[in-house]
């Protein structure tokens, strides 16, 4: 059976801590590594760099990205992942605090399967993580790899 693994791309510590705890809420027992840049983002997702040696599935189930990373921006990591076969069909969820239209349409634009804003209160913080992981991974059918 493969593993099935969420990527959390995010540079704020305390919205990673609220999005994993969320998860954990939601008993989301899957593997849930996290990297805190755009560029770790693309090591990490390419096997290069620190990720080198990483170990487990050659991709994740699914990806949260961030927009707002140090380095390269969500938006060159999303252009990037599209770009490259090995990553076009990548499920990507854009879990951004921004409610600017143009980051919505740029994601969209640029491969993005979903675009989640971040609410502001925890309880509904934690009920959109925890949808976002039951979906991903149990409801969605993910494209197979040759």
């Amino acid at each position: 059976m493969n593993e099935r693994v969420i990527l959390l791309v995010e540079d704020n510590p305390q919205d990673e801590m609220l999005t994993l705890r969320a998860l954990g809420r939601a008993r989301v027992a899957n593997r849930i590594d996290v990297v805190r840049d755009g560029q770790q983002a693309l090591d990490y997702l390419f096997c290069q760099g620190e990720f080198a040696g990483r170990a487990g599935p050659a991709l994740p189930t699914v990806v949260l990205l961030d927009i707002g990373l140090p380095r390269l921006t969500g938006l060159e990591v999303l252009g990037r992942l599209r770009a490259d076969p090995r990553t076009r069909l990548l499920p990507i969820v854009v879990l951004t605090s921004s409610d600017e239209d143009a980051d919505r349409m740029a994601s969209y634009e640029g491969g993005a399967n979903s675009f989640v804003r971040k609410p502001v209160d925890f309880g509904e913080f934690a009920e959109r993580v925890a949808s976002l992981g039951v979906y991903w991974l149990a409801t969605n059918e993910p494209p197979t790899r040759d």
